[in-house]
């Protein structure tokens, strides 16, 4: 089990990032823009960002952990289609997959969160103290809610081929509702009560806290992203343990 997952982990590397021009500089360069046009943006009507004085680490803050929601749960959720041609082979199984793609894209995100704060930190002489296990915490949490997203988005885009659409129309305004670019203490209380019901969002706190000795993210419950994503876990693996053959044959 271990080497295919390392064969499928090397050809992921080779075919997704060994032959784009640039390969992994873009992974590293597309959140960074995205931070600079945030911050540039809010720097421009803003005094200072919401919590801190620096606009590109609060936004960083934000951004990344969303970051790495969307693009772990996006490859986790196409794991078979894009291993489609090994699974085919009696050794291969659609969890070997699974597997492969999650460590390659999660440890992929962490290096890319870690270059990102730390230069941050160095380029503007911040000096942040980081919050280590809270940093991972978010980070772990962020990942297991992707995870369990993806897992189940991978056997309902092969059952159903119009989710995958659908899904991606929902997830436009994800973005605008899980505090990336302001704070959830600073909403309406009509507009907390619904935003705590989106599990991004304790992620998203639980990283800030992890920046921001001072930030208060009582409200986050790391508890509450445990469930989510065991749920869709447990079932969208249910699901592909018991289709994943008759869907392999389409």
């Amino acid at each position: 089990m271990v080497r295919i997952v390392a064969a499928l982990m090397l050809r992921e590397i080779a075919t997704r990032y060994g032959r784009s021009p640039g390969g992994y500089l873009w992974v590293l360069a597309e959140p960074m823009a995205g931070i600079a046009l945030l911050s540039f943006i809010f720097s421009i009507t803003l005094a200072a960002p919401a919590i801190g004085t620096n606009f590109p680490l609060f936004y960083a803050s934000g951004f990344l952990p969303f970051a790495m929601y969307m693009e772990l749960s996006g490859t986790v959720a196409r794991s078979i289609a894009f291993s489609r041609p090994f699974l085919q082979y009696p050794p291969v199984t659609y969890t070997d997959a699974l597997i492969a793609r999650v460590l390659l894209n999660f440890v992929t995100q962490i290096v890319v969160c870690g270059m990102i704060f730390t230069g941050i930190d160095l380029f503007y002489g911040l000096h942040t103290v980081w919050n280590i296990p809270a940093l991972l915490e978010g980070a772990v949490l962020t990942a297991l809610l992707a995870v369990g997203v993806g897992v189940m988005n991978c056997y309902l885009f092969l059952e159903f081929p119009i989710w995958e659409r659908i899904w991606s129309i929902l997830m436009r305004p994800l973005f605008l509702i899980s505090g990336v670019f302001y704070l959830y203490s600073s909403m309406p209380m009509a507009a907390q009560n619904v935003l705590w019901f989106n599990p991004l969002v304790h992620c998203v706190a639980l990283v800030r806290r992890g920046i921001y000795g001072t930030y208060d993210a009582s409200y986050a419950s790391p508890a509450y992203v445990l469930i989510v994503s065991g749920v869709l876990i447990f079932f969208g693996m249910l699901l592909l343990n018991r289709h994943h053959l008759r869907l392999l044959e389409r």
